[in-house]
């Protein structure tokens, strides 16, 4: 005697293919919400207790990023800059500016400014500027284009996955060490990279730079080609091997 339906045969298999895609489904949707910015808040600009912009000190005046992050090069942080940088111009310029009346108010007060954090790694996550900039990792691979950001967000994900990428393959980003500073990298014409060599070799600040450049060490009217000469400085920045750079002890102390 049937007890069931001949159509409880389909049913079933129908039902197990379907609990298979479902928990497929459900592991894709899990990695596409912790890889997106609700959870990674890539992209996401950040309120900070003054309106300053990026773009305007950066990409508009060419202020080196050395000069407010003064330990970028020595330490593990890069270091937030006090009152007394901002106060260096702003003692002459924009002196009754409403949006500066919190820097105005912590130099009378001498009360540090309290920054929100945009960068935000795990505790358990070691992360060293100074070594990243010898070995000739530019501030714009990590931190995007700082002179294109009114408000300041994170580009990147910041997640291990992001990390390892570079460090399994680090000739696909490193660059000269005179260009570790510089936001536009590389250089979208031979032209306009020869332009800046010269402006480097008469020692002449560029337009909207404060400073000179350091000596490049690489040849502009060749181009930069990242495959080759990537691969090139790996060796002459003397470079670990990926499977120390990838090791859990290199980041995890």
């Amino acid at each position: 005697m049937q007890i069931f339906h001949a159509s409880t045969n389909t049913i079933a298999k129908l039902s197990i293919f379907g609990g298979l895609f479902l928990v497929v489904g459900l592991l894709f949707l899990i990695v596409g919400i912790q890889r997106s910015s609700y959870v990674t808040q890539a992209g996401v600009a950040r309120e900070q207790p003054i309106q300053f912009s990026h773009q305007h000190h950066v990409g508009g005046i060419g202020i080196d990023c050395r000069y407010c992050h003064t330990s970028v090069e020595t330490a593990a942080s890069a270091g937030i800059p006090p009152t007394k940088t901002c106060m260096n111009c702003h003692s002459q310029i924009w002196l009754s500016s409403p949006y500066l009346e919190p820097v105005r108010d912590s130099w009378k007060t001498n009360k540090p400014l309290q920054w929100n954090r945009v960068h935000d790694l795990p505790d358990f996550v070691y992360f060293n500027h100074s070594i990243h900039v010898a070995k000739g990792v530019g501030c714009s691979t990590c931190h995007g284009r700082v002179d294109r950001m009114p408000l300041m967000w994170q580009s990147a994900s910041l997640q291990m996955e992001w990390c390892l990428e570079c460090h399994r393959n680090p000739e696909k980003f490193i660059r000269p060490k005179s260009e570790v500073f510089t936001m536009e990298w590389p250089p979208n014409t031979t032209e306009s990279a020869q332009t800046r060599e010269e402006a480097r070799v008469q020692n002449v600040p560029e337009q909207g730079m404060t400073q000179a450049p350091a000596k490049p060490d690489w040849d502009a009217k060749k181009g930069w080609h990242q495959d080759v000469d990537g691969k090139r400085l790996v060796e002459e920045y003397k470079i670990l091997k990926p499977n120390v750079l990838t090791s859990c002890s290199t980041c995890h102390r």
